[in-house]
């Protein structure tokens, strides 16, 4: 046969002619049987893109740990420009605050969570005479709940709890509402305060913490040398602050205080709330206020470091049951200044938390801690998103 105009494939060594091929378009070989997309048109896409990228970054902020905003109230009231408080109110943090040489009374507001007032006082006698009478309405056992007593009534109280007006206690928290209360029922009364009761009244209106929607707390502290039974010294100073500022966080952070409850219900068996009520009714605290249970339960066993204050031995269970609790409370402790101060106080619990795993030595403190991590029930570490 002659050449027919066909195409010769010049890797074909046989010089045969062929016919060209036909190109058929559309086969699956040559083009998927979906179009990309889906068949989706691409601003539709783009759509669907932007919305993913949006549920993500709201869903990320949601996870997020949730701070409290500023309320009315929660801050210090606003002064007239070049008109000074009445009451001298200074910003500080821990270590300013521990550092301070009160003469008289130093006020503080606490600068990771300016909710919280700070008393600082040169004399555990002035601390009595501000604070008792609160103390006597809000926790004390045995005491009326409904109505503040009068100065008779408080020394026999105090007199009956084998204390003094100094040593009724060394460190006092109270919450916002708490005060607004008293208050109330003392003016209701006819109640005659104390100067230094009515000195505290002042204070509290100026910086906006009688203010009905405040949720703001405050604490105080004895000076280093202050004492009237155990010496005050630094050592002890420095974990009666750290105690009272817990108090505070508990007032004051919903987050954190939902967590400690969590943690009462769920953390402790029965055993260990029946421990703590014992250890504390010993206190004279009324063992019937279950939310002055769990606000007292995590600020010993969490942020109580000195053993004068708190320790296995005094609330009567073994050092190792401490240790699990401990460890199990920090695990699902919600993140915040505290939670950073409390890894800083126990190492031990700490390490366990943040170092990677290698082989544990038998009976040593971090190992007990480590198995309590493994036991702790869920329901406790993700109660903090509640």
């Amino acid at each position: 046969m002659g050449e027919q105009g066909g195409n010769i494939d010049p890797r074909d060594d046989d010089a045969t002619v062929r016919l060209p091929r036909k190109r058929v378009y559309g086969r699956p070989a040559d083009r998927p049987l979906i179009p990309a997309g889906g068949g989706v048109p691409s601003v539709f896409r783009l759509i669907a893109l932007v919305g993913l990228i949006v549920i993500g970054v709201v869903g990320w902020f949601m996870m997020r740990e949730k701070v409290p905003p500023a309320e009315i109230g929660d801050v210090p009231a606003q002064h007239a420009p070049g008109q000074a408080p009445a009451i001298a109110v200074r910003l500080a943090d821990e270590a300013t605050i521990r550092a301070n040489i009160p003469n008289g009374i130093s006020v503080f507001r606490f600068e990771p969570n300016r909710r919280v007032l700070v008393l600082d006082f040169a004399s555990l006698r002035e601390q009595g005479l501000m604070l008792n009478r609160v103390a006597a309405l809000v926790e004390k056992v045995g005491l009326p709940r409904d109505r503040v007593i009068d100065d008779a009534a408080l020394d026999a109280a105090i007199a009956a709890a084998g204390d003094t007006m100094e040593t009724y206690y060394y460190g006092h928290d109270y919450a916002a509402a708490d005060l607004r209360r008293f208050f109330t029922l003392a003016e209701r009364d006819g109640v005659t305060l104390r100067p230094q009761e009515l000195w505290l009244r002042d204070l509290l209106r100026q910086e906006g913490m009688l203010a009905p929607d405040s949720r703001g707390a405050l604490i105080s502290i004895p000076r280093v040398g202050a004492g009237a039974g155990p010496e005050v010294d630094a050592a002890l100073r420095a974990a009666i602050l750290r105690h009272e500022l817990s108090h505070a966080e508990f007032f004051s952070n919903p987050v954190y205080a939902n967590y400690a409850r969590s943690f009462w219900r769920d953390g402790l068996d029965d055993a260990g709330r029946a421990a703590f009520r014992r250890y504390l009714a010993a206190q004279n605290y009324d063992p019937a206020l279950d939310d002055l249970m769990v606000n007292e339960m995590q600020a010993y066993l969490m942020h109580t470091a000195d053993p004068r204050l708190f320790s296995a031995a005094a609330l009567g269970v073994p050092v190792a049951m401490v240790d699990r609790w401990q460890a199990s409370f920090l695990l699902g402790m919600p993140n915040g200044w505290l939670r950073d101060a409390c890894l800083a106080a126990l190492p031990s619990a700490g390490a366990v938390l943040s170092r990677p795993r290698r082989r544990r030595q038998r009976g040593a403190v971090s190992t007990r801690m480590a198995r309590a991590l493994t036991r702790m029930p869920r329901r406790v570490a993700a109660s903090s998103a509640a």
